[in-house]
C-alpha cells in the first residue's frame, strides 16, 4: 500500500473507530443501517471517492475505493458505501449522468434478472423486478441497468424507489435486501444514458469484487477479535491463547486472512484489465471459502460466548456468511473460474496467475 492510501486507510479507520462502535452496530439492527454514520461519510465525500469529479464525485480511483471498503468491512459499517460509490457511481459515470444526493443502490443484482425500458406515446417507461436489492428501501435513488427494447442496447436509468412496489427483506446480518417491482413507471429523458459497454454481467463482476473487498476487512476483524479473546480469557490459571489447540485455530484464521487479502488485492489491480474476470472470480471464491473456515474457527476460539448477542463477534461472522452469497457464492465463482481457464487454454493459465502481480497492494 502506497503512502497516500495508507494515510487514507488510517483516516477512515479512525473515523469508523469513533463513529461505528458496538452501539452503532446494535442500533442499526432496527432499520438495517445507520443514517448518522452515513451523514458523516457524506460530509467528507468518502461515499463518492471513486466517482469522477465531472459528475459530482471525489475523483479517486478503484484502488482508493478498495481501501475505503476494506476499512468499512473491518468496522462492519452498516451503510451502502459499495452500492453508492463503487456500483451506482460507476454506472452513472459510464452514462455521463450526474450523481444524485443521498444513498444510492443498483438493480437488478441477481443473475438473469432484467429491467426493460420502453417508449410509449413519446414517454419512456421502465418495468421489471429486482430481488435482494441492497438497501432498496432506504436509497434516495435506484440506479438501474435496463434493456432498451427498441434500440436493442443497455441503458443506465435513475429511478425513484417511491415509484416501486417494495417488499422489505434482509440478509443474515440484518442489512436491507429488498424486492422491488416497477410496472410501466415513467422515466425522465434526462435520467437516461447509454451504458457505455456495461451489461448485467459487468455489474455482477463489480459487485462480487466489492463484496470480496469488504469480506477481507471483516476477516481481519474476526482475526483481531479472536486474538484479543484468546489473550484475555483464562482457563486453568492461564490465557487460553497459550494452549496449542487455540494457537493452531488462530494460525489457521490468519492464513485465511492473508490468502483472501492477497487474492483481493490482485483482483483490484486487475479489475480494469483483460484478466479481470479471472482475478475477480478467484477473489470471490477465496473470500467465500475463507468466510466459512475463519468464522467456524473463530467461534471455536470464543466458545459459547461467541454465539451470543452480547459479544461483538456475531456482527462480523453474520456479515461474512451473508456477503459470501451476494453477487454469487464461492461455488458459482469457482465454476466460472474453471470455465475461464478452459476457455483461455493451458498456455494462458500462468500469465493469468501472474498478471498484475507487481501492482497489487501488499
Amino acid at each position: 500500500m502506497n503512502e497516500t492510501r495508507q494515510l487514507l486507510f488510517d483516516t477512515v479507520t479512525e473515523l469508523f473507530a469513533e463513529r461505528c462502535g458496538v452501539d452503532t452496530l446494535e442500533a442499526a439492527k432496527k432499520d438495517g443501517w445507520s443514517p448518522t454514520l452515513w451523514r458523516t461519510l457524506e460530509q467528507s465525500d468518502f461515499h463518492l471517492i471513486a466517482v469522477p469529479e465531472s459528475i459530482g464525485g471525489a475523483g479517486g480511483d478503484l484502488g482508493d475505493a478498495a481501501v475505503l471498503l476494506r476499512a468499512a468491512g473491518l468496522a462492519g459499517a452498516p451503510v451502502p458505501l459499495a452500492e453508492t460509490g463503487l456500483l451506482a457511481g460507476w454506472l452513472l459515470a459510464s452514462a455521463g449522468l450526474a450523481v444524485p444526493k443521498g444513498p444510492l443502490t443498483v438493480a437488478p443484482v441477481v443473475a438473469g434478472e432484467k429491467f426493460t425500458l420502453s417508449k410509449k406515446n413519446g414517454r419512456f417507461t421502465v418495468s421489471g423486478e429486482g430481488r435482494h436489492v441492497p438497501y432498496g428501501r432506504i436509497a434516495g435513488r435506484i440506479i438501474a441497468l435496463a434493456r432498451n427494447v427498441e434500440a436493442g442496447c443497455d441503458m443506465v436509468i435513475v429511478l425513484d424507489p417511491g415509484a416501486a412496489v417494495i417488499t422489505p427483506g434482509a440478509n443474515l446480518a440484518g442489512e436491507p435486501r429488498d424486492h422491488l417491482r416497477f410496472s410501466d413507471v415513467p422515466v425522465d429523458a434526462n435520467d437516461i444514458g447509454l451504458a457505455g459497454g456495461i451489461d448485467g454481467d459487468g455489474v455482477r463482476l463489480r459487485g462480487a469484487l466489492a463484496r470480496a473487498i469488504m469480506m477481507s476487512g471483516a476477516l481481519e476483524r474476526v482475526l483481531a477479535l479472536s486474538i484479543q479473546y484468546a489473550t484475555e480469557r483464562e482457563q486453568f490459571g492461564r490465557p487460553i491463547g497459550r494452549f496449542q489447540a487455540i494457537q493452531h485455530y488462530i494460525a489457521l484464521v490468519a492464513a485465511e486472512v492473508v490468502a483472501t487479502k492477497s487474492a483481493v488485492n490482485h483482483a483490484v489491480a486487475a479489475a480494469e484489465t483483460p484478466t479481470a474476470e479471472f482475478a475477480i472470480a478467484a477473489a470471490k471464491t477465496r473470500a467465500g471459502q475463507a468466510a466459512g473456515v475463519a468464522s467456524a474457527l473463530a467461534h471455536q476460539v470464543h466458545g459459547a460466548i461467541g454465539f451470543t448477542e452480547e459479544h461483538q463477534l456475531h456482527y462480523f461472522t453474520t456479515r461474512l456468511w451473508a456477503w459470501r452469497d451476494e453477487f454469487g457464492n464461492e461455488g458459482e465463482w469457482a465454476r466460472r473460474l474453471g470455465r475461464v481457464v478452459l476457455r483461455n487454454g493451458a498456455d494462458a493459465l500462468w500469465p493469468s496467475l501472474t498478471a498484475n502481480v507487481h501492482t497489487g497492494e501488499r
